[in-house]
Parts: structure tokens; sequence; C-alpha cells
């Protein structure tokens, strides 16, 4: 049986990923989005994910909100990167 397509994090943002929603889930995705492109700041996509052990395909969906992340992958990078990046929806940032 197929898996039923749900909406992506883009999707059910207006202006993603600039604007915050009122979904704490999707607002969750947008927050781990925005966090993830400042730990990254001058790298290139393509290292970051090497160094995470992650395909940049997978980054770069993260980052346009055009996929849900998991929790292996926000592990990878938190590693990697040595820095938290993903907050609870209804954290204070």
């Amino acid at each position: 049986m197929p898996r039923t397509s749900r909406s992506t994090p883009a999707e059910l943002a207006d202006q993603w990923p600039d604007v915050p929603s009122t979904d704490p889930t999707v607002e969750a995705a947008r927050r781990f989005a925005v966090n993830l492109r400042e730990a990254i700041g001058d790298r290139s996509i393509r290292s970051v994910a090497a160094d995470a052990g992650l395909n940049h395909g997978t980054l770069l969906k993260a980052l346009n909100g055009t996929a849900w992340v998991d929790a292996k992958t926000i592990a990878s990078l938190e590693a990697s990167l040595a820095v938290r990046l993903w907050e609870s929806a209804t954290s204070d940032g």
C-alpha cells in the first residue's frame, strides 16, 4: 500500500523560511532550516553534507523546506557542526 503524500514544510508556510508559522511542527522545521543556514555560513552545502555523512540533496531539501528532516539527519548535522540546530516548537529560541 503506497504512502499517503503529505505537504512539505514550505507548502505549509507563508514565505518559507522567513516568516514564522503558527503551526508548531512547521515552525520547528523552519527554525531548523534557519539555524542550519546560519551554521553552514560560507561553507558549501556539499562540504557540510560530506562532513556529516549525508547526501547534499538532503541538506538542500531541509533548507528549502521540501522535506521533513529525520532524527538521524538532525543528529548527524549537530554532531558534525558542533552546534544545536533543533529547537522545540515551543521554545523561545
